[in-house]
């Protein structure tokens, strides 16, 4: 299939790039990796008279640590995540994320950024880093802002970016000692699939006596963005973790989500399953933050 006609940008800096989006508005689209904007446009989904391509603006890429702050480049491949030593070592719910999407191919051009801002429900990205606490940095010509990814999704394909803005960055707090975080996805098939459950989760442990302190659970595919399982993280504050609790955090998280039926599963399957990896991936949580 042919792609609709379209004038293409090739910006070298994100103050160039922030002018093209002010000048076209809703009339451009931003290009990274283009996993998703292609097929759309092939699709006549969409038809952009604009494409922006990000290829060629360096100080969006790249992975550092900055004081209690890891930063990621809003164009990071997530082929990059997947084998940047620094989320191996610190944000391995992040390394598991992107080592689950998609496949070879899919990860040497889909970037974070992108993977954000499609608002896929079942993407693997966002569950962790909202666990994590990431916030989404966004640029334009009006200035710079920072929003919390938890309140980034509005609906699928929806999201907070304004039009003009440009997700340049994504910044994660460290985590610190006695804090962990684990992330499963379940699809039909290991790879190149939609996921039908995805969960993440957070805990953070009191110095003193071992109790959680802190808990963000967050699940993906199970309603119309990522969702937090408020009921789950209640169970979880102020209680020693075993695998009692775990489990009955795992059941509280089926009633905080609201899946659909659909090819790939019911869901009843997926209420379950979200219970199931809710369990799982604190046990992954635990585990990282104990240090085992």
């Amino acid at each position: 299939m042919l792609l609709p006609m379209f004038d293409f940008h090739e910006p070298t800096s994100i103050d160039e790039a922030c002018e093209i989006m002010a000048t076209y508005g809703a009339k451009a689209k931003l290009l990274a990796g283009g996993t998703d904007l292609m097929v759309n446009m092939k699709k006549k989904i969409l038809a952009p008279e604009h494409l922006v391509c990000l290829s060629r603006i360096s100080s969006m890429q790249g992975i550092e640590e900055k004081g209690d702050q890891i930063i990621i480049g809003g164009r990071c491949t997530v082929a990059e995540l997947a084998v940047e030593s620094l989320v191996e070592k610190k944000l391995g719910a992040l390394r598991a994320g992107a080592n689950a999407l998609g496949s070879p191919l899919v990860r040497n051009r889909a970037t974070i950024g992108g993977n954000i801002g499609s608002a896929r429900p079942a993407a693997d990205l966002p569950p962790s880093l909202i666990a994590y606490g990431a916030t989404a940095m966004l640029e334009s010509r009006r200035g710079k802002r920072a929003l919390p990814l938890g309140d980034f999704f509005k609906g699928p394909g929806f999201t907070e970016i304004d039009v003009d803005e440009i997700l340049t960055e994504i910044r994660v707090p460290v985590p610190g000692p006695g804090e962990g975080a684990g992330y499963i996805n379940l699809g039909v098939r290991k790879a190149q699939d939609c996921n039908i459950v995805n969960v993440a989760s957070f805990i953070a442990l009191d110095e003193k006596d071992g109790c959680v302190k802190k808990a963000r659970i967050v699940m993906g595919s199970v309603g119309p963005t990522p969702l937090r399982a408020a009921a789950a993280e209640a169970v979880l504050i102020g209680q020693k973790p075993d695998q009692r609790l775990f489990i009955k955090a795992g059941e509280a998280a089926r009633q905080d989500c609201t899946p659909i039926d659909d090819f790939r599963g019911a869901a009843s399957y997926r209420k379950a399953m979200a219970g199931v990896l809710t369990k799982r991936t604190l046990d992954i949580a635990y585990r990282r933050a104990v240090g085992a």
